[in-house]
């Protein structure tokens, strides 16, 4: 009782420092690629850039390669089309994190 819990942000060395104010610059970013034909064109293909399953575009979600709060931005080249199992299996993960938990789920 009385444990304290860390946040996982203090403790990852890759996190970044950013403030809320950023943090929505960089949400609000994220929507107005959503609304753009390039988002459009890309989802249009059906398929996750994690897994290569073929998805209905309308349930294609957009996954950040790194992800705001590790310091990526919402730009055309760290977005990616992503079906919803892999960006929640994702979540903050690095890229080269994501492959090392890719591999140890091969390896099992």
């Amino acid at each position: 009782m009385g444990m304290k819990h860390r946040s996982r942000k203090a403790a990852d060395p890759f996190a970044a420092r950013i403030g809320d104010a950023e943090m929505r610059r960089e949400r609000q970013k994220a929507r107005d690629l959503r609304a753009s034909q390039w988002w459009k064109r890309q989802c249009a293909k059906g398929r996750c850039y994690y897994c290569g399953s073929a998805v209905s575009p309308r349930d294609l979600t957009m996954d950040h390669v790194v992800p705001i709060s590790r310091g990526g931005r919402s730009t055309k080249g760290n977005v990616v089309p992503s079906c919803k199992t892999c960006n929640n299996q994702k979540r903050q993960l690095l890229p080269m994190e994501w492959d090392a938990y890719l591999a140890s789920l091969a390896s099992e």
